[in-house]
């Protein structure tokens, strides 16, 4: 395939990318890179810009590495190494409906009892808050311990935010909010890689946009695999 800058290759990061909260691997960042010469590439992410770096990068690195990031749910946009614009949840919902939900998050909270609780139960971001019954500062063992825990505890609306917690935004701020800047930007095609594609994940409504062409992945491996059979014309080989 030859070098088309009118597709987009736009990933999730945790789980796609990158093991949950690890660094990319250096050969398949090598490799997205590679593909970058060949199509546009971007990243939605439901994690703050910080910590998409930690794992894609250091510092500003992530945004020269990628046409577009968009980092919490595309409500911190960048293009082309430059910040275009933020969204506050704060604003969008006001200070005393945000006030009531996470009193009400804290409150249930404290009367679950899990095999292990830590610290960071609740994180703050621009576009949504991020909700961790177990809290954000357990370890990789235990974040795998949690998962195999039945998640839903406590909200019968949420959007799981990966292994350990979930995501409550406003309606509408889900990662289909990148696409509002995408339309404007003279695409042909967008692909779009998740592992959060069921109905609840994260990934679902992007996924199943009629904007994007969806594919499910299981691993960062995975997704690069899909890359080649897609943009390097290389076959899968089943053993």
């Amino acid at each position: 395939m030859e070098s088309n800058r009118s597709t987009l290759c736009l990933f999730d990061v945790d789980g796609t990318l990158t093991a949950p909260r690890e660094k990319i691997d250096p050969d398949l960042d090598q490799f997205f890179q590679t593909l970058r010469r060949k199509v546009k590439i971007g990243i939605v992410g439901g994690s703050d810009y910080s910590k998409i770096a930690e794992q894609l990068g250091e510092g500003d690195d992530v945004i020269q590495k990628f046409d577009y990031v968009f980092a919490e749910n595309g409500t911190v946009q960048y293009k082309d190494g430059k910040l275009l614009s933020k969204h506050a949840i704060q604003n969008q919902i006001g200070e005393e409906l945000l006030q009531d939900l996470i009193n009400f998050c804290l409150s249930y909270m404290g009367l679950i009892k899990l095999p292990k609780k830590r610290g960071t139960f609740i994180e703050f971001r621009n576009g949504m808050l991020n909700i961790s019954p177990i809290g954000r500062s357990c370890t990789p063992e235990e974040r795998i311990e949690f998962s195999e825990i039945d998640k839903c505890l406590f909200l019968s609306h949420c959007v799981s935010g990966g292994l350990i917690s979930f995501d409550v935004f406003p309606e509408g701020w889900d990662k289909r909010l990148c696409l509002e800047l995408l339309q404007s930007e003279g695409l042909d095609q967008i692909y779009f890689f998740g592992n959060e594609t069921s109905d609840g994940g994260n990934d679902f409504e992007i996924f199943n946009d009629p904007r994007t062409i969806g594919f499910t992945v299981y691993s960062p491996e995975d997704t690069a695999r899909l890359c080649r059979e897609l943009f390097f014309d290389t076959p899968t080989h089943e053993s």
